[in-house]
């Protein structure tokens, strides 16, 4: 916006600038410049390349490397006579394994187990000792289930 003074002399204009205008043309092209320097940055932070990320294409593949691995782990506890542990080992689809754990009657749980491709979880279950009653310290009261609307 051009404003001239009261005489209205040609020779004589006043220009009315806003703050921005008056930063960029005093900075001469370098104001230009910064503008279109912090333009560009937002265009690049903002593109798809910038964060990492891209379309697959068709030549990749995601599929896994065939899974290998074995373990082993046991736990044998004294005080509280709890004994138990597991095995297993895996080459691809091929999975074998077996595990164990002491029942509260005293015999031993013992579990054999393979999967073959696709043949599924196939397990063969065993059990060593021989059961045996054990008194518990708890009273022999009955004891009765009350439903959300009985009181006791």
């Amino acid at each position: 916006m051009i404003v001239t003074d009261d005489d209205d002399d040609p020779d004589y204009e006043v220009f009315n600038m806003s703050p921005i205008a008056t930063l960029l043309i005093g900075c001469g092209g370098l104001g230009w410049i910064a503008i279109l320097l912090a333009l560009v940055a937002v265009a690049v932070a903002d593109s798809d390349e910038f964060r990492g990320y891209r379309a697959p294409s068709s030549e990749e593949s995601y599929e896994s490397s065939e899974a290998q691995y074995n373990f082993q782990w046991s736990v044998d506890h004294d005080p509280s006579s709890n004994e138990y542990g597991h095995q297993e080992a895996r080459d691809g689809d091929n999975t074998k394994g077996s595990y164990y754990v002491e029942l509260p009657d005293g015999r031993v749980q013992n579990v054999a187990y393979y999967v073959n491709g696709g043949s599924g979880y196939i397990a063969d279950v065993t059990y060593t000792g021989s059961a045996e009653s054990f008194e518990s310290d708890e009273s022999n009261e009955s004891f009765r289930y009350y439903g959300s609307n009985e009181s006791k």
